[in-house]
């Protein structure tokens, strides 16, 4: 068998460069614990630790029949108000799929769970796209919004204006891990020249 050609490892490497930095996750909200009203760590702290993108998902898990999932605007997520969801999710084992960026609100149905603690705000960072030219100096700043006109109209959740999301770092990152793949891989192909 004949060794592999420079095009093809060029391919190779592209295309593990486009799948591992397109990847989005799936958040177990709570973990071990789930959707509760004690969990072992406050959602907000757990929230915190995390950076949420666009297309990301949490799953709630909770007792079908027993709770539910709102997600609220950010007035009724202070207040606990649970006459007003933007949307429900009620089945026990819930999923929400991240649209846009911005702020998130998300309460117990039961009114009085909210008021001890069960409910989580997540950002979802804004999805950055590499310019290749540098911007013009002169170029406006984007501002953000008032809250009183803010979000999205059709799901009256979220700020148009969110912060741009840092760069992945990690090794666990898209694009280093998509380097780290393209090192390894030349290595060995050009063990094979």
């Amino acid at each position: 068998m004949a060794p592999p050609t420079l095009a093809a490892f060029l391919a190779l490497a592209l295309l593990a460069a486009m799948v591992s930095s397109s990847h989005a996750y799936k958040f177990y909200v709570g973990g071990r614990d789930g959707w509760v009203q004690n969990p072992s760590e406050n959602f907000n702290h757990w929230a915190e630790r995390n950076r949420f993108q666009v297309n990301d998902t949490l799953y709630f898990k909770y007792k079908n029949g027993t709770d539910s999932v709102l997600v609220v605007s950010k007035e009724d997520y202070f207040s606990c108000n649970t006459k007003n969801p933007v949307i429900t999710l009620k089945d026990g084992e819930s999923i929400f799929k991240f649209g846009h960026s911005g702020p998130f609100y998300f309460i117990s149905g039961d009114a009085d769970r909210c008021q001890k603690g069960q409910r989580l705000i997540v950002v979802v960072l804004a999805v950055r796209h590499k310019q290749h030219l540098a911007p013009s100096p002169q170029a406006p700043t984007p501002t953000a919004q008032s809250p009183e006109n803010a979000g999205s109209p059709e799901s009256g959740v979220g700020f148009t204006a969110p912060v741009p999301a840092p760069a992945k770092s990690s090794a666990f990152g898209g694009s280093v891990s998509a380097l780290s793949l393209g090192v390894v891989l030349v290595s060995f192909f050009v063990g094979f020249v």
